[in-house]
């Protein structure tokens, strides 16, 4: 049986899903692997590679994961920030508070931040107080960070977040107990429909899923055009995420489909295998390991 991973990675909101299910909540790479974004790859207008299914997003994902689970809660977005504050202020009197997505580029706790390319994130809001300061837990290693109002907001505003045309969205009062057998074979229906690509999906134009996708992006590294941005999308998070989400599926899934889990082990260690030929431009080698990827 493969070694498990266990170590740092950008499994945000799984990982706040977690925090606020609290005792007796489901592992995070259970979560992650409930959300549906293991099964599959999309090139997303041709331009924005990712290692998750073809029209699948986070907030679909973690709308699955609670719904397979067992688990509701109340989700809100919208309004002007005014609004948003008095709906965390409100929700927080009860608990802990899902926050997101948010522009990860404008959470100024972070170093190297405001930044354009930040990419989505999650947050677990934990205290508003009287002077407009948010307490948050930031799973990207930050434990009671603290932003300004202002500037929580900007980044709640979640503008440059390219699946969602919402605004400060947010989800509280979880309720239920969630039940990690019953939701995996619940989820084996639906991790088979989005790896055979699911056609019932708005995508932008251009984009290319599964097989084909992997494909493509090989054929690119091949002739040397990658763009640059989509290099260091891969690198940064693409790959990482993308083989842990595998890894973690392939284990939460190995008792009731071994054949599955034995996929997916393979896909995971061929697209781990991605980061080194990436970061040192490799590319030909890079693309000879998406072609193994691709029939898988």
């Amino acid at each position: 049986m493969p070694t498990p991973y266990l170590g740092s990675g950008p499994y945000c909101y799984a990982n706040s899903l977690v925090t606020l299910l609290g005792p007796g909540a489901p592992s995070p790479a259970l979560v992650e692997t409930l959300t549906g974004s293991a099964f599959g790859f999309q090139w997303i207008g041709g331009r924005r590679p990712f290692f998750d299914a073809l029209g699948w997003d986070p907030e679909q994902g973690i709308d699955a994961a609670l719904r397979l689970l067992g688990v509701s809660c109340a989700r809100t977005a919208g309004g002007g920030p005014d609004e948003a504050l008095r709906r965390l202020r409100t929700a927080l009197a009860e608990g802990p508070v899902l926050v997101g997505p948010v522009d990860m580029g404008l959470l100024l706790h972070q170093p190297g931040t405001p930044s354009t390319d930040g990419g989505d994130h999650y947050v677990v809001a934990l205290d508003l107080d009287a002077d407009g300061l948010v307490t948050f837990h930031d799973p990207h290693g930050h434990p009671w960070a603290t932003l300004p109002a202002p500037a929580f907001l900007a980044a709640w505003a979640a503008e440059t977040v390219p699946y969602t045309e919402e605004r400060y969205v947010m989800r509280h009062r979880f309720t239920g107990r969630p039940d990690p057998d019953a939701a995996l074979r619940a989820l084996l229906p639906e991790a088979a429909r989005w790896a055979a690509g699911r056609a019932d999906l708005p995508v932008p134009p251009g984009t290319l899923g599964g097989a084909e996708g992997v494909r493509a992006l090989a054929a690119r590294l091949r002739a040397g055009e990658l763009p640059e941005d989509d290099r260091a999308l891969l690198v940064h998070f693409g790959v990482r995420v993308g083989a842990r989400r595998r890894a973690d599926a392939a284990g939460c899934l190995r008792g009731l489909a071994p054949a599955a889990a034995g996929i997916l082990d393979t896909q995971a260690r061929l697209v781990g295998a991605l980061q080194h030929p990436l970061v040192t431009r490799d590319d030909d080698a890079a693309a000879g390991l998406l072609g193994e990827l691709a029939p898988t």
